[in-house]
């Protein structure tokens, strides 16, 4: 099947590693052009040598007020033009009501909500018709994770965002999509299982609630994301997409 992906241009933010990484290869693999960011400049210019020529890497830290217009410029003078964007932020620190901080709680908020809200923004801005924005939200929009505070309380805010976003550009033709991973085999999902004491025994639980049973990987996920974020997917906008295995059942 093809995607209409060919020489469009896509910004994926959080693309050093991870989901972000795994859409942006999608992406470049069926003929996209990507700008990719990330906070550490490094693994940047590392995600962009293996991506190839269809990459252009910029360092930039979701919550700064001004990665947003940097990465739509930078979409603009290197690839001249901006189809759609992917906004994929690090998951907030684990903790309870109790545990987690102010501080924690703010860092989170400016990175995870706030730079999101302004990434979006700054995105359906330059978009045109047919123009797409999706947003790497969690299955803690419709059930909190234990331990995941802060996540389950920003996630489910954001969702609501997107869909308002989605009935105010959508007469302009623009789309919007968000995807709730659950269980995908990323280093931050093992770094949670870890959280438990026994990794081996926190996984083959989680698994066994998966119809799958099984986690998923990033490349399905990128997969998934690449197609939402593609003309195949024209008439789907306002939606909230499990990629968790079925552990939704659908719903």
């Amino acid at each position: 099947m093809d995607l209409g992906l060919k020489d469009r241009v896509y910004i994926v933010t959080g693309a050093s590693r991870g989901l972000g990484r795994a859409t942006a290869q999608a992406l470049v693999a069926d003929g996209a052009k990507v700008v990719v960011s990330g906070r550490h400049e490094e693994s940047v210019a590392k995600a962009v040598a293996e991506l190839g020529p269809g990459a252009h890497g910029v360092s930039a830290d979701n919550a700064d007020p001004a990665a947003a217009g940097r990465l739509v410029a930078a979409a603009r003078e290197h690839f001249g033009r901006l189809d759609g964007i992917l906004i994929s932020v690090g998951g907030p620190a684990p903790g309870t009501a109790e545990s987690n901080t102010d501080e924690q709680w703010q860092s989170a908020f400016e990175s995870v909500f706030l730079g999101a809200v302004r990434l979006a923004r700054a995105a359906v801005a330059e978009l045109g018709e047919g123009g797409v924005v999706g947003f790497v939200l969690s299955g803690s929009v419709h059930e909190p994770i234990g331990g995941l505070t802060i996540s389950n309380g920003l996630r489910p805010g954001l969702a609501g965002f997107a869909k308002s976003l989605a009935d105010e550009v959508g007469p302009r033709g623009i789309r919007v999509v968000g995807l709730l991973p659950s269980r995908i085999d990323t280093d931050r999902v093992r770094e949670l299982d870890a959280l438990s004491g026994d990794p081996v025994a926190a996984r083959e639980a989680n698994e066994a609630r998966i119809p799958l049973r099984r986690y998923g990987t990033p490349e399905e996920f990128g997969a998934t994301a690449a197609f939402l974020l593609s003309p195949a997917a024209s008439y789907l906008t306002g939606l909230m997409i499990p990629v968790d295995g079925g552990t939704r059942r659908g719903f």
